[in-house]
């Protein structure tokens, strides 16, 4: 072992005694810098946005999670401009091998695992560790574990799980960190418990060290797989298979991950009020589970926001934000004039959709009013820009051929552009660069969302759906423009008809008429928008209350 990780391995900066209950924050994928490419989206720029605020506030947490070899993949285009899906080799100098290595049983077949570590100072975190199992001594089938972030094969994704939990947990025992609370990022470290389990032996004892943050606001959407089959992988560990339905209180075939993290936790949380409710709502029939309180999610404000529209926006400058805006855009545009050869200009308009593309999330919805669409973008009295970017899952065909029917949509027109590459560096850019933020979620579907945040920080305008966090930051007409909630009895056509004619409404009646005839009401909306976000939606704000509310 190096002798930088002597035990115990302590957080390497001045602790802040209120958060000095040490804590391990498990996470399948975290967003620090674009130089790291271990996320694929909203999950990662969620985790990475916490470890950056947990390090400002001087939090006595650690982040464990995996070195994905490939990432999750580059979004690139063929020779036809159609989407492709490129797995290539990501390495990584400024990560430091700890020495640290140990095995854990796959399929009761020893795999060996390396631990790489992230030095706070690095990308202004708390300390990072990243696991891996691409390493000499390894066959393929070990190797291929830490390869793909969530692959499609089931073994594999289960196995995934196993190195972040059984991995996890013996990382941290190796590191003699000997946290108070082990906090789960979704479900996916649940074996960690099982790890912990083995050493506690007792389930009251280990509900007091778990804690778990949902992220899925419909039960289908969490993971389930063949009871039998995790054993046969040792997903468990050690504990035999009667003792793991003792536990976990599934006694049938089907085991269902989220409902076993929230009967072994002390405490969970939704990421809004309004998911919170739903989650509630939605896990309150089992019997056995913890209390689920709701922490909402936020973004890192010094990662995140401009320096000169923050500036700004502190001096009240409104004239100051609408300049700077220009240039965020004009830099915004050389990155769309390189990828899709458009000219776009800083002094028009521009509507940017960007986020990972999921059927859920409606990327189309505004396109499928094929006549009005043509209308709002060929008309010249309010001259309009509109953006899209976003990753599909790369198995996702029906979201990548949306992606695709999309891009050659926008050839149709000079002022639409479809990108790719939607990762943490083009995020910002769109973020800077946008007028106005589409978000358009079926409504409930949304636990959260944080893109609007991060946007809104930056002068953009939410035009939204009303689900997720925006529900606890809207004023209607005042820091947004709010879609109303459509009857939930209606058929998804009536649905998307109800949300698609209030979002050209907006645009057509009050947004292109405010932002070029009434100048002064636009900016006046984007400095409370600004405010609004920044008064309650940044991450200091959430790491604060993880201590205050879920860990203590």
């Amino acid at each position: 072992m190096s002798t930088s990780f002597a035990l115990p391995f302590q957080v390497p900066y001045s602790i802040n005694p209120r958060f000095s209950k040490p804590v391990v924050y498990f996470s399948m994928e975290v967003a620090v810098d674009q130089a790291l490419k271990t996320y694929s989206g909203g999950l990662g720029f969620l985790a990475g946005s916490h470890m950056k605020s947990a390090y400002e506030l001087g939090q006595n947490l650690i982040g464990v999670s995996v070195l994905w070899k490939y990432g999750y993949y580059d979004q690139i285009r063929r020779t036809d401009n159609t989407m492709d899906v490129q797995f290539r080799e990501k390495i990584y100098s400024f990560l430091q091998n700890t020495g640290i290595e140990f095995t854990i049983d796959v399929f009761r077949r020893p795999v060996r695992v390396r631990a790489y570590y992230l030095k706070p100072d690095t990308f202004q975190t708390v300390p990072l560790f990243f696991l891996t199992t691409d390493i000499d001594g390894n066959d393929q089938a070990s190797r291929l574990i830490s390869y793909r972030l969530y692959d499609n094969d089931v073994r594999l994704k289960i196995a995934q799980c196993m190195l972040l939990g059984l991995g996890g947990a013996k990382l941290v025992d190796a590191l003699g960190f000997a946290p108070e609370v082990y906090h789960f990022n979704e479900a996916h470290a649940l074996p960690a418990a099982f790890q912990l389990f083995q050493q506690v032996d007792s389930v009251e004892k280990l509900r007091e060290k778990l804690v778990f943050t949902t992220h899925t606001p419909e039960e289908a959407g969490n993971e389930k797989h063949d009871i039998n089959l995790l054993n046969d992988m040792g997903f468990f560990g050690e504990v035999p298979l009667p003792t793991v339905r003792e536990i976990s209180g599934i006694h049938d075939d089907v085991f269902n991950h989220s409902l076993v993290a929230l009967r072994l936790s002390r405490i969970a949380n939704g990421v809004s009020k309004l998911h919170g409710d739903v989650a509630r709502q939605m896990w309150g029939r089992y019997e056995g589970i913890c209390p689920i309180i709701h922490v909402t999610n936020a973004q890192n404000q010094q990662y995140w926001t401009d320096p000169a529209i923050e500036a700004a926006r502190l001096a009240g400058d409104v004239e100051a934000i609408a300049q700077r805006k220009k240039e965020l855009k004009a830099t915004l545009f050389r990155v769309v004039a390189d990828q899709v050869g458009k000219l776009f200009d800083p002094n028009v308009l521009t509507l940017v959709w960007a986020r990972r593309f999921a059927a859920y999330k409606r990327p189309d919805l505004l396109t499928e009013d094929a006549d009005r669409f043509a209308r709002l973008l060929n008309q010249t009295k309010y001259p309009i820009q509109v953006i899209w970017a976003g990753k599909p899952y790369p198995m996702d065909a029906g979201a990548i051929e949306i992606f695709n029917r999309l891009y050659f949509l926008s050839h149709l027109f000079p002022n639409m552009a479809v990108l790719t590459g939607y990762e943490l560096g083009l995020s910002k850019l769109l973020k800077d660069g946008a007028d106005g933020w589409l978000n358009t979620p079926i409504v409930t579907r949304e636990a959260s969302g944080t893109s609007g945040m991060t946007a809104a920080m930056n002068g953009a305008v939410n035009i939204s759906t009303n689900d997720g966090w925006i529900r606890e930051f809207a004023k209607p007409g005042e820091n947004c423009f709010l879609v109303p909630t459509a009857d939930p009895e209606l058929p998804y056509y009536a649905r998307d008809a109800h949300d698609r004619d209030h979002l050209f409404t907006f645009l057509e009646n009050e947004i292109l008429p405010m932002y070029y005839e009434r100048p002064a009401d636009w900016q006046a909306l984007v400095l409370r928008s600004m405010n609004d976000v920044n008064a309650f939606f940044g991450a200091n704000r959430m790491a604060e209350e993880y201590y205050e509310h879920v860990y203590q």
